[in-house]
């Protein structure tokens, strides 16, 4: 064999090894790219949520005055679930964590708040509440989808920058695993339910 074709195999051999080097890197790119996606959606749906608080706070404190605590609880926990951003480039466990804690929080003001509702008929019977509490039962079924479609995305990503040899890769190129969003502590068990009769 002469050199010639000796160095032709060899240029070959180096053009496919860097040719499927960079298709790793572009998928790890690519699943990069989509994780930041279903974030935003993520914060988006959580946004649409935040935006829909102030207008059912105004209906309720019309109608119920007397409530003052629990309103200020709804816009308090409103106020510190938008203050807690998440940088889509560390999507940590950590971080995750962080964003859930807050926004399970206003989730938690916003439940207080609809047992508070109950005692009021004239709520019930107001066209602007029952519009606004559908506009939010709807945000947090989104909410629901956008979360688990985040995680399946987040999953994929996990899985690629796993496996041999896009590990390699992903520790020279910086590629960190991403955080999934957690089921509540305690969601797993059922709760214990009495019936009174007396």
């Amino acid at each position: 064999m002469s050199k010639t074709v000796k160095i032709l195999i060899f240029v070959g051999i180096l053009a496919v090894i860097v040719f499927w080097a960079v298709g790793i890197y572009n998928n790890m790119v690519k699943l990069d790219e989509e994780t930041q996606q279903a974030w935003a959606q993520v914060e988006n749906v959580y946004q649409r949520r935040a935006d829909l608080i102030p207008n059912l706070v105004k209906t309720v404190q019309g109608a119920a005055e007397y409530e003052k605590g629990t309103l200020e609880g709804v816009i308090e926990a409103r106020s510190k679930a938008t203050s807690v951003q998440v940088d889509p480039t560390k999507l940590t466990e950590e971080n995750i964590a962080a964003f859930q804690q807050a926004q399970d929080q206003l989730s938690s003001a916003l439940s207080r708040l609809m047992v508070v509702v109950e005692r009021y008929p004239e709520l019930k019977a107001n066209q602007n509440f029952l519009e606004l509490q559908a506009q939010l039962e709807g945000t947090e079924n989104r909410i629901v989808v956008e979360r688990k479609k985040f995680n399946e995305v987040v999953q994929k990503y996990n899985t690629s920058i796993r496996r041999f040899p896009n590990n390699i890769f992903a520790g020279m190129f910086g590629f960190d695993k991403k955080g999934y969003f957690q089921a509540k502590e305690g969601a797993d068990v059922a709760p214990d339910v009495e019936f009174n009769f007396d």
